[in-house]
């Protein structure tokens, strides 16, 4: 399994019924805590004032990542992503 850091900014199309957005955020709530479970979402942040998230993820690769995994997020068609691949640095104090 590889490492990824993914930005996620998430814009609801104008003119989506409240009751939608609603339904697919409490549904992508459920995703996110399944994906986790699975060791798939390792830490989830939202920048201060901003409405978009950083995460650490993990996939095989990255069309596993962005088509199973990401892709399994209710919220996905509303998403833009920024996908990096990680790998330990030498001077990582977690690096055993």
């Amino acid at each position: 399994m590889r490492e990824f850091l993914v930005e996620i900014t998430t814009t609801v199309p104008e003119g989506t019924p409240a009751a939608e957005v609603d339904r697919r955020r409490a549904a992508e709530a459920v995703r996110a805590r399944e994906l986790a479970a699975a060791g798939r979402l390792a830490r989830l942040w939202r920048p201060v004032g901003e409405l978009r998230s950083i995460g650490v993820w993990w996939a095989a690769d990255e069309d596993e990542l962005r088509e199973e995994v990401l892709g399994s997020l209710p919220l996905r068609p509303w998403m833009t992503l920024t996908v990096t691949a990680l790998e330990s640095h030498p001077n990582d104090p977690a690096r055993p």
